[in-house]
């Protein structure tokens, strides 16, 4: 059976002391039974975080990684530094990186190699625009992504990569997915894997996009539904902890 994950992705937003009393309020619960949870704070905090997750049930993760490895790269930050400072996790590809910061598939496939070499667990994000699911592009836009990063990283690998489906016209929107249509775009996503020779049954794929502590039940109750990537309710401690809660009840 696959352990439910939960994921806090805080964007660009935190303060020393605000993070201080979220990761306080998070990390003295203790741990969820059957349920993975992590936190991806800003850079700037990650040791931050570190420190106060340590010894606890958190994981935190970086927001982004860098391809190279080291050198003149000014602003990029390297596997080895989220290793360095403490992170197990990362998201690649979110929208918000590829609609605003220009990363192509290729490029996200090669992020995706680059953490999976250091040791990092990579979240890799895909999900199509409304304009492309309105043109009943939605699956096919889903399936190239994966492509992409199955043909950098290969077959085996690829089982040790989290999906995350975040339906870009419900990030930040207020709108979310129906059930029924995140469970579908979930079954194709683990049908695809499948027929290009992945073992999907193993493959942990996560919904993302406006996930509230009162829809959270019904998402995972779906049986291809293996958790959240949580956005904004995941800097409010307590509709956090209630989205790992449903998380665990399912």
């Amino acid at each position: 059976m696959r352990k439910k994950l939960v994921v806090g992705n805080w964007k660009m937003n935190g303060s020393l002391a605000r993070n201080a009393a979220l990761l306080d309020g998070l990390a003295t619960r203790g741990a969820v039974e059957g349920v993975d949870v992590v936190v991806c704070p800003p850079f700037p905090y990650l040791q931050q975080a570190s420190e106060v997750c340590r010894g606890s049930s958190l994981g935190v993760g970086g927001q982004n990684l860098s391809v190279f490895k080291e050198g003149a790269y000014t602003g990029e930050v390297s596997a080895s530094m989220l290793l360095d400072v403490g992170c197990a996790w990362v998201i690649v590809g979110h929208s918000e990186r590829r609609s605003l910061f220009g990363e192509t598939d290729d490029l996200v496939a090669a992020k995706v190699v680059a953490a999976l070499d250091a040791g990092l667990s990579p979240i890799l994000c895909v999900g199509e625009t409304l304009a492309q699911r309105d043109a009943g592009q939605a699956e096919a836009v889903v399936c190239e992504q994966l492509r992409c990063v199955l043909q950098a990283v290969g077959v085996d690998r690829f089982v040790d990569v989290v999906v995350a489906y975040e339906p870009v016209w419900a990030i930040g929107t207020g709108r979310t997915a129906t059930p029924e249509q995140a469970q579908a775009m979930h079954r194709e996503v683990r049908t695809y894997l499948e027929r290009s020779g992945v073992a999907g049954g193993k493959v942990r794929i996560l919904y993302g996009g406006s996930v509230t502590a009162s829809g959270a039940p019904q998402l995972f109750s779906a049986p291809d539904i293996d958790g959240a990537l949580v956005g904004g309710a995941s800097l409010v401690a307590e509709s956090f902890l209630s989205i790992c809660a449903a998380a665990a009840a399912h």
